[in-house]
């Protein structure tokens, strides 16, 4: 089975973390290399961001503002997370790994847009990044989403009820044209019901 880069999408508090840890899970049973990464990234740019999310660094008053610059520091991020030579995805993927990402460009188009003109411009700073072999897309209810992060000690600047429901709708707007790979499960249901329509997907498309 050839490296794949495969990416896990939705709200927050949809999960996506925890079935991104099955998944490696998984392959690691069958004996095959794989990793867990995120966007943020673990890089420089990506810490700048967590700490601007968590309001330790103050970017901007703006909520437009403030996400504008969200999409130019993610767009950095990306490349680096992408490209670099020690960690990044690509170079994982060449010494064999299955790379899971929890989040790629799909959450600058859905978390960085409040406008058609938001999302050109965002999609102008994403348009040469490639398509992943595989997204995930786990759409869950916002009220169980806004459940699962009240349980946290810690929010982020986007984790409230008005932004979540944006975002969920961009989500929805953003995968109806996607003509790339994308399997949809519901986020609501068991982890390990969820995991498991996953793993019946790759193994239909991916495994030999």
């Amino acid at each position: 089975m050839k490296s794949l880069f495969i990416v896990f999408e939705g709200i927050d508090g949809s999960g996506t973390s925890t079935q991104a840890g099955l998944l490696k899970d998984y392959f690691l049973k069958k004996s095959m290399k794989a990793v867990v990464t995120s966007e943020p990234s673990e890089g420089p740019i990506g810490n700048l961001i967590r700490q601007g999310m968590k309001q330790r660094i103050l970017f901007s008053n703006s909520k437009q503002h403030f996400d504008q610059q969200m999409a130019y520091l993610f767009a950095a991020d990306r490349h680096d997370h992408l490209y670099n030579q020690i960690d990044g995805v690509f170079k994982k993927m060449e010494d064999g790994f299955q790379v899971i990402s929890t989040r790629y460009f799909f959450s600058s188009y859905a978390y960085h847009s409040e406008t058609k003109e938001d999302l050109e411009m965002v999609k102008n700073l994403n348009q040469k990044f490639p398509d992943p072999d595989l997204v995930i897309y786990i759409d869950n209810p916002v009220d169980v989403s806004l459940e699962r992060i009240s349980l946290r000690s810690v929010q982020d600047v986007y984790e409230n009820k008005e932004k979540l429901i944006k975002v969920k709708n961009n989500y929805e707007k953003i995968f109806s044209e996607y003509d790339g790979n994308l399997f949809k499960v519901t986020g609501n249901d068991d982890p390990i019901n969820i995991h498991n329509q996953i793993i019946e997907y790759v193994e239909e498309n991916y495994i030999d």
